[in-house]
This record gives C-alpha cells, sequence and structure tokens, in this order.
C-alpha cells in the first residue's frame, strides 16, 4: 500500500472511533437520568405513603370539656392593719409630781379604776384659797343684802331719797356677784383636783405608759393610754372602678395574718371622696373581737363576695391559652384540630372558671387543658380510656 492510501484509512479510522465514542456518552448520560427519574418516583412515592401513615392524636374523654352555664360572682380584695377605734390617753389634768402608777403594760383596767397618784398638794392650796374666798365673799354679800332691807324701810318712810336706796341695791348686787364668782371659782378649783386623779376613763388593756413616778407631770401632759379591743377597724383602699358594687353594711371576710379561719366583718363607712394623688377610696370594715381573738396592728385581707344573679357561659381556666396578649382554645371539630380565638369576661379565682363572651357554643367540645405543639387541622379524636400515646410532645400535657 503506497503512502497516500494508507493515510487515508488512517484519517476514516478516526472517525469513526469518534463517532463510537460519543454514542456511548449519549448511552452513559441517558442512562443516568434514567435513573434519577426513578429515584424521584420512588421518593414521592414513599412521601404520600408517610403522609398517609401520619398519627392522629387521641385524648381521653377527661381531657375534653364543654362550655357550661354557670354564676360568676364577682370579688373585690383590699388589705390594711387592724386599728383600734376605742383607744385613749390619760393626761395629767394638773401639774404635780407623779408619785406611782397602780398598773403596767398589758395590764386589764375597768372604768374608773385608779391608775396612779399625782402630788396634788399645791392644788389642794389652792381649793381652800378658794373656799376662805368664798366665805369672805359670802359674808360681804349678807351684810349688804341686811343694809338693803334696812334702808329699804327708811326709804318706805322717807327717811331717806330714792336715789340713796339705788345705790344701797347696787351694792348688794355688787357683793353678790362677787360672790357668785367666788363660788364658781371653788368649784373649778375642787373639779380640777378631782380630774387631777388618774383614773380609767374606759375599760380595756393599758398599750404603753408614757410616763415613771417621780416625773414632774405639766398640765395635759401623756401619762399612759389604753385600747379597748372589744371592736376593731380594717381601713383600705378600693378602686374607683369598683367601689359602686359596695354599701355600708354589707358582711365582708377578713382573714387575718397568723389565723388560719376568716372572721366576719361588716363595712361601716365609705369615704366620701379619692385619696389625693390616687384612684382609690377608704374602705373601713368594722369587726366585732370580744374574745379579743386580735390584736390591733396585725395585718388583714378583706375579700366581699358580690353575687352573680346571670347564667354565664364559662370553660376551666386550663383551657384557656394565652398568647401574645390574644385567648384561644383548641376544638375537637370534624375529627381534626381547630384553633378557636375567644373573648373572655370575669374570672372566678376559687372556682378557676373564666367567662367566655364570644368564640364558642355550648355543645362545642374544647381540650380541658394545656397541650405544646399543636397544629391547625390535624387530626384528632377522643376515646373513652386513656390509650398508648404516640411518642410526641403533642399528645402530652404541658405543664402549667
Amino acid at each position: 500500500m503506497d503512502k497516500y492510501k494508507r493515510n487515508r484509512w488512517l484519517m476514516w479510522g478516526g472517525a469513526a472511533v469518534v463517532v463510537l465514542g460519543a454514542g456511548a456518552g449519549v448511552a452513559v448520560y441517558a442512562g443516568k437520568a434514567d435513573a434519577k427519574s426513578g429515584d424521584s418516583k420512588q421518593a414521592a412515592k414513599d412521601g404520600k405513603g408517610d403522609k398517609k401513615k401520619e398519627a392522629t392524636l387521641e385524648f381521653a374523654s377527661r381531657e375534653v370539656t364543654q362550655p357550661a352555664l354557670a354564676r360568676m360572682p364577682g370579688t373585690i380584695e383590699f388589705s390594711g392593719p387592724l386599728v383600734a377605734p376605742n383607744t385613749v390617753v390619760v393626761r395629767s389634768k394638773a401639774s404635780g409630781v407623779l408619785l406611782n402608777l397602780h398598773v403596767a403594760e398589758g395590764s386589764r383596767v375597768r372604768a374608773g379604776q385608779s391608775l396612779g397618784e399625782l402630788d396634788l398638794e399645791e392644788l389642794r392650796f389652792r381649793v381652800a384659797e378658794r373656799r376662805a374666798s368664798l366665805e369672805a365673799a359670802q359674808a360681804q354679800f349678807q351684810q349688804a343684802e341686811r343694809s338693803y332691807k334696812a334702808n329699804e324701810d327708811l326709804a318706805a318712810k322717807s327717811f331717806i331719797s330714792s336715789t340713796a336706796l339705788d345705790n344701797f341695791r347696787a351694792s348688794m348686787e355688787s357683793t353678790r356677784g362677787q360672790w357668785l364668782a367666788a363660788k364658781a371659782q371653788l368649784e373649778t378649783a375642787q373639779s380640777s383636783l378631782r380630774l387631777a386623779s388618774l383614773v380609767a376613763p374606759i375599760s380595756g388593756v393599758v398599750a404603753k405608759r408614757l410616763a415613771v413616778p417621780g416625773e414632774k407631770l405639766s398640765s395635759e401632759q401623756q401619762v399612759l393610754s389604753i385600747v379597748d379591743l372589744g371592736k376593731l377597724e380594717l381601713a383600705g383602699l378600693v378602686g374607683t372602678h369598683e367601689v359602686a358594687r359596695l354599701r355600708p353594711g354589707m358582711t365582708v371576710a377578713v382573714k387575718v395574718e397568723g389565723d388560719d379561719q376568716p372572721v366576719e366583718a361588716r363595712i361601716a363607712r365609705i369615704a366620701p371622696a379619692a385619696e389625693p394623688g390616687t384612684r382609690s377610696i377608704g374602705v373601713t370594715l368594722e369587726i366585732a373581737n370580744s374574745g379579743e381573738r386580735f390584736r390591733a396592728g396585725q395585718y388583714g385581707v378583706a375579700r366581699v363576695e358580690l353575687p352573680d344573679d346571670a347564667q354565664r357561659l364559662t370553660l376551666p381556666a386550663t383551657a384557656v391559652i394565652n398568647a401574645s396578649g390574644q385567648d384561644h382554645v383548641w376544638v375537637l371539630e370534624k375529627g381534626a384540630l381547630v384553633r378557636r380565638v375567644v373573648t373572655t369576661g370575669r374570672r372566678d379565682a376559687r372556682e378557676g372558671r373564666i367567662e367566655i363572651l364570644q368564640g364558642l357554643k355550648a355543645e362545642d367540645r374544647v381540650l380541658a387543658a394545656r397541650f405544646d405543639n399543636l397544629r391547625d387541622g390535624a387530626a384528632a379524636k377522643v376515646v373513652d380510656a386513656p390509650a398508648p400515646r404516640v411518642a410526641s410532645a403533642a399528645s402530652a400535657p404541658a405543664v402549667q
């Protein structure tokens, strides 16, 4: 074979190799594409199978409730210290040295009982002086009265003029006035002496001694205080939006610190105006304490029960969930969970119920407790008895 023919043969052989190589490449690529397409179809088929196998949430009948009609009595609470309105301070009515005190703090005293003694010698001297002045004034008056009567007879016989008789009458009236003034001064001194004795004005308990024996007391100086614990008062503040629901005479339950059982009290009075700088009005309660069960200064919390005459649609407080300032519940409707926004009203903390104003009907079935990870539209059903739960956070009540 000559050189020209050999080169031509090599050229055609190379072209055939190139064509065969390209065909093989196309075949390999097409095989890979078919494999990928088969995998995608299988994945889609598997996905549909998983969706069909999605678990239905099961809830026990005790975990589901329905709105119920109930009365929602209102409550108003306020607090304050107990005070004894019948508290008196015994004061010294005269200047003198306190000789002794017969009672100590905590001693029980009766009205009219002697509490102590003052050195009242100066006051006794004053009484004696007033009595002597009275006797002198009385003698002068009697002398002037006799002179007037004698001159009255002389004037009737025209031995003295009527002008002279008028002078005698004026002198008698003057001495009579001096006598009455001296009598009043004596009575005042005697009253001061009588009041200067330290006597209990009321029955009660000595709360505090404010002076000690041997101390020089001035007039109106405090000596001791007496408290009558038979009646106590609690003064608290109530908001202006609530006070209109209160009336004097209403019964109130008061729980005093240190005592487990509440005591019954009565609203004695309500202030006519709000406290300056606040939107609160003072309310005073009266507490009967005949057995002296409580002491002044103890702290009490008052609770006023306001009856409700209307029947209201209510739910357990655990069924209502607040998220982002919005209240909602989970309703079982046509085999699925539905998140329902509700409007709430009154709350009864003692019974644990909330009034539902809008968003529910009496026949709705509502989850009675809070569950985490619930999804709107998720399949759900109610079983009569608790069943084994699917391993999911959505099937367990959340910790409140």
